[in-house]
């Protein structure tokens, strides 16, 4: 995030952040892409114990009061590690913790998000089913009640964090009979006898974060766990879609910035026909256009977070935290393709990192919502809010020579 656009704890905090960036070792890193690690609990661990972790939620939670700016500076600076570092970081500390905190119970929150925010317990978010992931309220897995408690049955899969979570965040369909959209119940979910974890994919990217596959067979979960209202699962999945999509976007920026700095400097050293190749404008005007693109990213993100912060209406925040996501995803993976494309053929070697990043931004524009959901958002929103709009400042249609021949004017 710009400098000049945080206030002085803004800046502490995001300073903090860079403190743990400087404190991973880079055998983890290494590890976990040759999925050595398979989930990286002693990093979760040091940042609960840095506070680091939901910096936006309350403190009687764990948390430090902050807002959406101060998140996605934080993000911003995981993401550099690598794209998976900021998605586990994000998966429980902001995607579980931001359900929990806004929809359910104290009892919840001093159970699972006091002990997730200081790193004791880890979380895994389960919204993706084989049937399908967009296509959320088409979900067949199912919690029957029976009396005091749910007996969930079903399958999740691609569920980052899946490995090494304590609990899960599960949407289980509830009213077999009832509409999608209230048919739907988000339960938390202790890792426990009949639920069955499989450590499975062969990840292009992304890898070391304990993406699996969750069986859900006969698995008691008492009604108190239960986020939110029974049914009401589509009042939190439309508050978790701002943390889903807004933090992705944030730690992309984060996790595009190394391949361009890296591509930067090589420039400068790297020389062909006698000079360095920054100094010819094939190669200095890649550089320019990849640079101009993140701090683009930067002023979307933190334009829509200030719209997150201030509370405008709803449809102005889905509209805008879909465009956010998919124009930050588009143009980072745009960054990592200039950076390759900079450096040649060493670029596609694994003597820097420029590979790895390529390959693990790919999953930026699939996960959470794919960005053509992104797109048909948008473009509800904006006619919506345009149909609503009133031509008080000036009807600019008529502002041409010829515009009274309405017998031109033909939509049908």
């Amino acid at each position: 995030m710009f400098d000049f656009l945080l206030t002085a704890e803004q800046k502490k905090i995001r300073d903090e952040a860079q403190d743990l960036v400087k404190w991973v070792p880079k055998q983890m890193i290494l590890d976990m892409d040759a999925d050595r690690i398979k989930f990286p609990k002693e990093f979760l661990k040091e940042a609960g114990r840095r506070n680091l972790l939901g910096s936006r939620y309350p403190k009687q939670w764990g948390g430090r009061g902050m807002d959406w700016v101060t998140t996605a500076t934080v993000m911003e600076e995981i993401g550099t590690l690598g794209y998976i570092f900021a998605c586990v970081f994000g998966v429980g500390a902001e995607l579980v913790c931001d359900a929990i905190v806004l929809h359910g119970s104290d009892f919840l929150k001093e159970k699972y998000v006091e002990p997730l925010l200081r790193g004791d317990v880890f979380a895994a978010e389960c919204l993706t089913e084989p049937r399908g992931g967009s296509d959320f309220f088409g979900t067949s897995s199912t919690a029957e009640d029976r009396g005091d408690h749910f007996v969930l049955n079903g399958q999740k899969r691609f569920i980052v964090g899946a490995e090494g979570a304590d609990f899960f965040l599960v949407y289980a369909r509830t009213d077999p009979r009832a509409e999608a959209h209230k048919a739907l119940t988000c339960l938390v979910v202790d890792r426990g006898p009949g639920v069955d974890v499989k450590y499975l994919y062969g990840l292009m990217g992304c890898r070391g974060g304990g993406a699996g596959r969750i069986v859900f067979k006969d698995v008691k979960v008492p009604k108190e766990n239960t986020v939110g209202n029974v049914n009401g699962a589509y009042a939190v999945f439309n508050t978790m879609m701002i943390p889903e999509r807004l933090g992705t976007a944030a730690m992309t920026i984060g996790a595009a910035r190394p391949a361009l700095e890296i591509a930067a400097r090589y420039s400068g050293r790297r020389k062909a026909f006698g000079k360095t190749i920054n100094e010819f404008q094939g190669v200095s005007f890649q550089i320019a256009e990849a640079s101009m693109l993140l701090d683009a990213c930067r002023s979307l993100v933190y334009t829509t977070c200030k719209a997150v912060d201030s509370q405008q209406p709803s449809n102005t925040i889905r509209r805008m935290v879909s465009e956010t996501k998919k124009f930050v995803t588009e143009s980072c993976q745009k960054v990592s393709h200039i950076a390759m494309q900079v450096m040649g053929g060493i670029g596609y070697t694994n003597v820097y990192p420029i590979e790895r990043i390529f390959r693990d931004l790919r999953l930026a524009s699939i996960w959470t919502g794919t960005n053509e959901v992104m797109s048909a958002i948008v473009a509800s929103e904006y006619y919506t809010e345009l149909i609503k709009t009133k031509l008080e400042i000036r009807d600019y249609e008529a502002d041409s020579e010829a515009s009274e021949v309405v017998d031109e004017k033909i939509y049908e």
